[in-house]
């Protein structure tokens, strides 16, 4: 058997070349070209390695330094699979022929003038990684004999020894060499105004034991008959997740968003390392272009990424579109070790380019103002700029992915070049002009991807500001919403953000830029927001305890009322998804997921954060067990209650279904523009109203809703908002001519036997002359021929009555008829509408 060794191919070419960076391998040559971004460092040293963990290097190249200031080497005899990382020097740590790892042979500060931190001793992994080995929290680094401790700089002792003489070359995350598979993606390419978005944790999908039962839970749920248990093995993977694809698609929606899938810093999935879980939602990024291991089934060499992409084929599969929740305002690097300016535990981006990577001050200490998470990336440097876009569209063009969400995205509108960096209030200046916000949004229009901001930072809430061709978490919308559904009477906020938030977003490209949400993964579940006065983030496990949240949660317990908060849950379901914009809710918020009321579980690995499926099909969730396998789990507090629903229907998840499909058929709520404020016309208006009629007035806690939408072909729509405490009387506006008013969605307890929704086909008119509701609180009938207006009731606070204009079943060619009606009506309006523009040209 012959060994082949790898060896340097041509070196006198590397310093000419133009290889991109990373590292990509060429099947033909047997060989692998390498890369990195390292313009002031002195000498850069490619290092292979036969082990992820526990062994030195078997092979070395110096590599060479381009114009660029990227250095690059080329290897042959090296193929997928191979595992690699770099030693850099620099002007504070100049190469000398004694060094060997571990030595301080060279050493003159930990710092450069520029506030570069060279040091061979500490082993990088390449910040264009298609993979990482393994990840710093990794069991075997302990078991090799290191620790944590191993990866920091400066001169603190460490095990007798300063930091910055330990070698953590046997210890460091490496970098894969991963064959290339451009992919040709089966992409739904789904309109951007009928997008209704899933925002979901891939681990939090089929952790729990009920996803071993995913199918057969499913099984008498008309629609859900595709969906199948998800196998042991595959639990709490992207393999995993992928069995959720027939689920959404049967539940309406169009879209998963994913919490961070980035290489990250976490732990395993070992119970005897699994004790004190970090960093669980995966908002600490190491690695830019890795999908994390930890949530791979196949943890082979290319395995992450092979799942990865055959989950994207799944989802895609079921019409579904896959975004992903992205971070690159700061890195899992960290900042300061103790506070001590010359302590960092860099094992990448800031051991190769700490003053263009970060932010820094002028004595090289690092920012972290914008985001409180230790640093803060430099999007002045092209560098920054760069490797954020160079990292999208790898996860785009080869992984399949449809569209991104940008964790603290105004830091990426940031230039801090451009002030002194001890002028805090220039600092903190958002430039929506920024070159990458709109290299960002013009790479998103070629390639017919949706990119949206979380448009707020701890420096700033720009929530409308960023550039045409961007969407953004619209925080007004939530805080609008949840403060009008416990009473507060903010109807004019109520009104504008129900109607797309116009004065905001007009410019950005229409109402589909503006993603609505009431909760989020970082706040309150929709159950505990209408069940807890606060966060209780002081809970027992398995549900906390937790540090941080939001102190102001705009939330209410209902009064303890469980039938109440179950109401009140559908009345936020209902305006979120019958509201302009894009509809956004949070994995299990579909059927009352409960926290316990922990607002910032965002370190919690347990059975009490994971989706309980069980249940989404019982009448009393809160009444399961958290854990079946695990008696002594801890129990969820009873919030939900008893409902009325029959055995196996859970009336949130039956609700949530029905009003995702409402806003899936029916043409009014999925437009791409705004209306006017007036009835009649080829838009789509929202239309206002007091309950009695009239211009609602400051201080309203009930609105009527009308959905001018007849044009289209789906009817109007009466949509009855009443936060009231006492019952509610509505004057129903007269139905358009040749239709009437049929009850559809109505979120009262009182109509939870009958599922709070009903077809068309069977949706009744208001009965009796006088339009009285009475206790179903339905949103009324103006009777067939629509000549006045009657009343209708609203029942108990927090219930929203939708109602659709029907029209009553015609003859085929009749309808045809009023079809080629309509067609010509619409014809004489353009042509009236182009004579009149002529005539003012002319005049």
């Amino acid at each position: 058997m012959t060994v082949r060794l790898p060896q340097a191919h041509d070196p006198s070419a590397w310093a000419g070349a133009g290889w991109p960076l990373g590292a990509h391998y060429d099947p033909a040559a047997s060989s692998v070209t390498f890369a990195v971004h390292a313009p002031a460092a002195t000498r850069v040293q490619l290092e292979l390695y036969a082990t992820a963990i526990g062994a030195a290097a078997f092979g070395s190249f110096e590599c060479a330094r381009g114009d660029d200031g990227a250095w690059r080497a080329q290897v042959d005899n090296v193929g997928p699979g191979a595992l690699y990382g770099f030693r850099c020097w620099g002007r504070n740590w100049g190469f000398e022929p004694g060094w060997a790892p571990g030595s301080a042979v060279g050493f003159r500060a930990d710092l450069d003038e520029d506030g570069n931190r060279f040091n061979p001793n500490k082993l990088l992994f390449d910040p264009y990684a298609r993979e990482l080995s393994h990840n710093l929290l990794d069991p075997g680094i302990a078991a090799a004999g290191a620790d944590g401790g191993w990866f920091g700089t400066g001169g603190q002792e460490h095990h007798g020894r300063p930091r910055r003489g330990l070698d953590t070359g046997p210890y460091a995350p490496k970098g894969v060499v991963l064959a290339s598979e451009p992919r040709t993606f089966r992409r739904p390419a789904i309109d951007p105004h009928d997008a209704a978005i899933y925002e979901a944790h891939v681990r939090s999908l089929t952790r729990h034991p009920s996803a071993l039962r995913l199918g057969e839970l499913f099984a008498h749920t008309p629609g859900f008959e595709a969906v199948r248990n998800v196998p042991r093995e595959l639990q709490g993977t992207y393999a995993g997740a992928a069995h959720l694809a027939p689920y959404l698609a049967a539940l309406g929606l169009t879209t998963i968003e994913l919490l961070p899938v980035m290489e990250m810093d976490c732990l395993g999935d070992d119970a005897t390392t699994d004790s004190g879980p970090t960093n669980y939602w995966g908002y600490q990024t190491l690695a830019f272009f890795a999908p994390n291991r930890r949530y791979a089934a196949d943890r082979s060499p290319g395995g992450p990424t092979r799942e990865f992409r055959a989950m994207v084929d799944a989802f895609h599969d079921a019409g579904l579109e896959v975004y992903l929740d992205v971070v690159y305002n700061h890195t899992g690097e960290g900042g300061h070790w103790g506070d001590d300016l010359d302590t960092t535990g860099f094992t990448s981006l800031g051991g190769f380019a700490t003053a263009e990577y970060y932010v820094l001050t002028d004595e090289h200490r690092l920012v972290d103002g914008a985001t409180g998470c230790s640093n803060q990336v430099n999007f002045s440097a092209p560098a920054s700029q760069r490797l954020a876009l160079d990292s999208l569209a790898y996860w785009h063009d080869e992984l399949g992915v449809d569209g991104f969400r940008f964790d603290l995205a105004p830091v990426l509108g940031r230039r801090p070049d451009d002030a002194a960096r001890d002028d805090w209030g220039a600092q903190r200046r958002f430039f929506p002009t920024h070159p990458l916000l709109t290299d960002i949004a013009q790479w998103a229009q070629e390639q017919r991807i949706e990119v949206v901001a979380e448009a707020w930072d701890l420096w700033g809430y720009e929530v409308g500001n960023f550039p045409a061709g961007w969407g953004e978490w619209n925080g007004r919308f939530r805080d609008a919403v949840r403060a009008f559904a416990k009473g507060d009477g903010n109807v004019q906020a109520f009104m504008d953000l129900f109607n797309g938030d116009f004065a905001h977003f007009h410019d950005q490209g229409g109402p589909a830029k503006s993603i609505n949400f009431v909760t989020a993964h970082d706040g309150f579940t929709l159950m505990d927001l209408v069940s807890f006065p606060a966060k209780n983030n002081a809970v027992g496990p398995p549900f906390g305890p937790s540090d941080g949240g939001a102190d102001t949660n705009l939330s209410w317990d209902s009064g303890g009322d469980q039938a109440l908060r179950r109401a009140r849950a559908r009345a936020l379901l209902a305006i979120l998804f019958l509201a302009r914009g894009v509809p956004m809710i949070v994995s299990g918020d579909e059927y009352g997921r409960t926290q316990n009321g922990n607002n910032n579980p965002w370190a919690i690995d347990t059975a009490g954060i994971w989706n309980n499926w069980a249940q989404a099909v019982s009448r009393t969730p809160t009444r399961l067990a958290v854990d079946p396998t695990d008696p002594g789990a801890g129990g969820y507090f009873d919030v939900f209650g008893a409902a009325a629903s029959p055995d196996g229907v859970n009336p949130v998840f039956a609700f949530t279904r029905a009003v995702a499909r409402l806003r899936r058929e029916h043409p009014a709520l999925r437009q791409r523009e705004w209306g006017d404020a007036a009835q009649g016309g080829d838009d789509v208006s929202y239309l206002f109203a007091a309950p009695h009629g009239g211009t609602p007035a400051p201080g309203d806690r009930a609105v009527a809703v009308r959905i001018d939408a007849s044009h289209t072909g789906g009817g109007d729509l009466l949509v009855l908002v009443a936060m009231t405490d006492e019952p509610c009387r509505f004057v129903v506006p007269a139905a358009t001519p040749g239709r009437s008013w049929r009850r559809i969605l109505d979120t009262g307890v009182e109509a939870e036997a009958e599922g709070n929704a009903w077809p068309l086909g069977t949706a009744q008119p208001v009965a009796g002359d006088s339009g009285d509701a009475g206790d179903s609180g339905d949103s009324g009938d103006s009777g067939d021929s629509g000549d006045s207006g009657d009343s209708g009731e609203t029942r108990g606070r927090a219930q929203v009555g939708v109602g659709v204009g029907h029209r009553p079943a015609r003859r085929r060619s009749a309808l045809r008829a009023s079809r080629r009606g309509r067609a010509a009506a619409c014809t004489r309006r353009r042509r009236r509408r182009r004579a009149a523009c002529a005539r003012r040209r002319a005049a």
